[in-house]
């Protein structure tokens, strides 16, 4: 269409001559689009143009529509004509055709604002786009051929885990107990699957947290979102082209504890962090975390193997009883055509018996949904020194 290379042109020389950044100012940009169409003669085909030209200009040209769509929980690119979304879990081809010089300049754009790089010494890359979606690239010889793009979105912004009850990610006995273990200082931990909706269920969680509390949080790209009034975000920093600068996790959780923090929170944990987390927790700072496991046991064995990878030092008769005594609660979300659930909440006693950490269920799904088990949490006069009645709260019928 002809006219949407005019209308582009005539954008872009707007901008260029107003000083306009167009991927930090989006909306100086829509303005000047405004004020295009207002002294044309628009019909659909100026207007498409437009909209056209805003995409390419301010956004991400050809996936920007794909962007805006409310729906679309993740954006993926396997190669520059295999474009897929994620809608309600499921995958889906979409219509949209790049090239690959395209991908190449939509990857560029993308990292600009972020300030992190993409080569061939680095072929890797996280980064947060400015809409807080997360970004993560990979390029060849990495990958086989083609550049692989991940963009994963926050469609769901539940600030609390009643706002997760009432959508049905769990009951509302199961939110109400939840809620009251964030606020007695219990240590948790959250746990599932890719894509099972941790960060979400973090996020929400961290809503609890009563005002007069600090939270840092430490991730390795921005991805909690939080309503908070005292709250510190850090994020870990690669390397430079020297090889220096890097800021790794552990240093962000060693960094965060002299920041006198009342709640730490780190966003994932996957390696040797482990251990600085669990050294945390140990202090009697309450603290709260996402992992990757497949059930809430499997999540209290892997905090039981990652802090072996922090050095030769550290052993299990160490880590067994620490895990024990310093995870409280673990909860365990999965996530399949039906969406995003709790699957199970379980306690965690502190006791330690033939080298496994007891664990009791206090609540479990069932065909009927998520269920009250036989389990109680640990710390009961924690509650009780808060003024929270959790026994009232346990022993109340299941909605």
């Amino acid at each position: 269409m002809e006219s949407v290379g005019i209308v582009e042109d005539r954008v872009r020389e707007e901008v260029r001559a107003r000083g306009i950044d167009p991927l930090r100012d989006p909306r100086a940009v829509r303005g000047v689009v405004d004020d295009l169409l207002a002294s044309l003669v628009v019909d659909d085909e100026i207007s498409s143009a437009a909209q056209a030209a805003f995409h390419a200009i301010a956004g991400l040209g050809p996936l920007q529509p794909l962007l805006d769509d409310p729906e679309v929980e993740e954006l993926w690119i396997n190669a520059p004509g295999r474009v897929f979304v994620a809608r309600h879990g499921q995958s889906e081809l979409t219509t949209v055709v790049l090239d690959a010089v395209q991908v190449r300049d939509l990857v560029e754009r993308m990292l600009r604002v972020s300030g992190r790089r993409l080569d061939v010494s680095t072929p890797f890359v996280d980064a947060m786009l400015p809409d807080g979606s997360r970004l993560h690239v990979v390029i060849p010889d990495i990958t086989r051929e083609h550049w692989a793009i991940n963009i994963r979105r926050f469609v769901v912004r539940a600030r609390t885990v009643q706002a997760l009850a009432d959508v049905g990610v769990l009951t509302h006995q199961a939110a109400d107990f939840l809620d009251a273990c964030v606020r007695a200082g219990l240590n948790v931990v959250v746990a599932g699957g890719t894509q099972s909706g941790k960060t979400t269920f973090l996020t929400a969680l961290l809503g609890s947290v009563p005002a007069v509390e600090r939270i840092i949080t430490c991730e390795e790209v921005f991805e909690l979102h939080l309503d908070h009034p005292d709250h510190v975000a850090l994020q870990t920093r690669s390397a430079s082209l020297e090889g220096t600068g890097e800021v790794p996790l552990r240093r962000l959780i060693t960094e965060a504890l002299r920041m006198r923090p009342t709640r730490l929170v780190v966003g994932e944990v996957r390696q040797a962090e482990a251990m600085d987390l669990l050294i945390a927790m140990n202090s009697g700072m309450p603290a709260m975390a996402t992992l990757h496991a497949n059930s809430a046991r499997e999540a209290i064995t892997k905090l039981c193997t990652l802090p072996l990878l922090a050095g030769a030092n550290i052993d299990a008769s160490f880590v067994l009883p620490t895990v024990a005594g310093c995870v409280d609660v673990v909860v365990h979300l999965t996530s399949d055509a039906a969406g995003r659930r709790v699957s199970e909440i379980a306690g965690v006693s502190g006791r330690v018996e033939g080298g496994i950490v007891e664990m009791s269920t206090i609540f479990t799904s069932t065909r009927e949904g998520l269920a009250r088990g036989q389990g109680m949490p640990p710390h009961l006069d924690r509650f009780d020194r808060t003024g929270l009645d959790v026994r009232g709260i346990l022993g109340r019928a299941h909605p």
